[in-house]
């Protein structure tokens, strides 16, 4: 079953021009050791073995909007560990309505998160009865719009949204807290 997790790394998702046209994007969409709100926390090394199958067979991890397989928005062109989680550089497709409506939002700042969508393949609990995942097979990476992770937004953004947003943001994290507790 293909899984999610959330998260806004402390740095942010940068957002640049691009020379092939488009809207570059970099930043965490994994980093290592946080537990979510679902108590899971992924370990140093997990993609390590997916992103090596996928280069050896050429593949890409995919770049969603919303975790929506039937919209791509954009390319993931780099996405590596290192010792802090799963960075990922690519870029927005702007000749996409989908991708040029991404941009715009993730620079208005009505979207700020990133969500790693993967099938986990090894995990056990640590002594706080933590899930952690050791192996995952990572699928795709997508922007997205409520994170699990309070820390799971694009940094600097949640600030500016409307408190109705805010507040709406509250109940979709109060109700994702109780279905992970189900």
């Amino acid at each position: 079953m293909l899984e999610h997790k959330f998260h806004r790394p402390e740095r942010g998702l940068v957002m640049t021009e691009t020379a092939q046209g488009g809207r570059g994007i970099e930043g965490y969409a994994s980093v290592f050791g946080l537990r979510d709100q679902g108590g899971d926390v992924v370990a140093r090394g997990a993609y390590a073995a997916s992103l090596a199958r996928l280069a050896a067979r050429a593949g890409r991890v995919k770049m969603l909007w919303q975790h929506d397989p039937a919209q791509p928005i954009g390319l993931w062109e780099e996405v590596r560990e290192d010792a802090t989680g799963l960075w990922v550089k690519g870029r927005l497709l702007t000749e996409v309505e989908r991708g040029r409506e991404a941009a715009a939002l993730l620079e208005a700042g009505a979207i700020d998160g990133l969500s790693i969508g993967y099938r986990t393949l090894r995990a056990g609990r640590d002594g706080k009865g933590r899930r952690v995942l050791h192996e995952l097979e990572l699928w795709e990476v997508s922007l997205v719009t409520f994170p699990m992770l309070p820390e799971a937004r694009v940094a600097g953004k949640s600030d500016d949204l409307p408190q109705a947003l805010r507040e709406l943001a509250g109940l979709f994290d109060e109700a994702r807290r109780s279905l992970a507790g189900r």
